[in-house]
């Protein structure tokens, strides 16, 4: 997002930690001022004093054309998927001529019309936001997509920031099926939790903002993630697509575990030292381990015989030790 605050410096160093942390992506925003805001837009978070308005940061922080291709063929060279969102029609043509594979439409474009038929003209994929979307507001985002061949996926989204976890809307993931669609979660906790709960029901997307610090300045930097987060979802990710993909069957492990078991299992020993000619009963014997010895069911067989031998509680008994 904006947590470069408009350093391009900066940019290119969260696309290296990014791709250090394992991340398939790495999404920025696009903004045009002049074409998407107006001097009458507030601050969501307050800024103070180095931008008057909201308009003016969107100003300060944008990038030229030319460092948005340095960008883009920087996470090229990374092999790292270079994503942007963008909110207005015209941000749209400058990606577009960027080459974005996929078009990442935010939480409070879901009512652009005009942005969304910019975006599907060409069929490029779609993910999309729902933050600030009802479940009716998303039926009719979707008929808007199925008129056309675009592929999309939609991202559970609260817009809230941070978002408190008991309102990450995990169980929505599952219902965004419906649509026949990806779906995912588009996280604004500044946990790891939401995106590993969502991991655990099949999420196919998981979107997170991230900060080298969140005690960095920005308006996102207490719903971020740190970048030794990111590690960590991204070896969950992995670790969860791994386990998915290697299903076991329990007869056939238990039986490559055959010699683990007879060492976790026990069999027929004396309780205590014992000297020949003496006759077992039941309170002599004891269950000790390895298995592999007499089992528990040849208590009977054994009780009334004699020992042949002095015996040491401190081996199993064998069926030679008895007459």
């Amino acid at each position: 997002a904006q947590a470069h605050d408009g350093s391009l410096r900066l940019a290119h160093s969260f696309i290296d930690a990014a791709k250090q942390a394992g991340a398939d992506c790495v999404k920025f925003q696009l903004h045009l001022p002049e074409f998407e805001s107006t001097l009458n837009e507030k601050f969501r978070v307050n800024m103070g004093g180095q931008d008057k308005d909201r308009f003016s940061y969107w100003e300060r922080t944008n990038f030229k054309l030319n460092e948005w291709q340095e960008l883009i063929s920087h996470a090229r060279q990374n092999e790292i998927k270079f994503l942007c969102s963008t909110f207005s029609v015209e941000g749209v043509e400058i990606l577009r001529d960027l080459g974005v594979q996929a078009w990442k439409l935010p939480s409070g474009e879901m009512w652009s019309s005009e942005l969304i038929e910019s975006m599907i003209e060409d069929g490029r994929p779609i993910i999309a936001s729902t933050g600030l979307a009802s479940m009716a507001d998303i039926e009719s985002f979707v008929d808007q997509l199925r008129r056309c061949s675009s592929a999309f996926a939609l991202l559970q989204c609260t817009s809230k920031y941070p978002t408190p976890i008991e309102e990450s809307g995990i169980n929505l993931i599952s219902e965004f099926r419906q649509f026949g669609c990806a779906v995912g979660l588009s996280d604004h906790s500044g946990t790891v939790f939401p995106s590993l709960a969502a991991m655990a029901v099949n999420a196919d997307i998981i979107e997170v903002h991230v900060t080298f610090d969140r005690g960095m300045w920005g308006p996102d930097a207490s719903s971020s993630l740190t970048f030794e987060e990111l590690t960590l979802l991204c070896q969950s990710r992995d670790s969860f697509d791994l386990m998915r993909k290697s299903p076991l069957d329990k007869n056939e492990v238990a039986s490559e575990l055959e010699i683990m078991k007879k060492l976790f299992s026990k069999s027929l020993a004396l309780r205590t030292d014992l000297v020949a000619e003496t006759v077992i009963e039941e309170k002599m014997l004891t269950l000790k381990k390895p298995g592999g010895g007499l089992p528990r069911q040849a208590i009977s067989q054994v009780v009334g015989k004699k020992l042949k031998r002095d015996v040491t509680s401190r081996r199993l008994l064998e069926w030679d030790d008895l007459i």
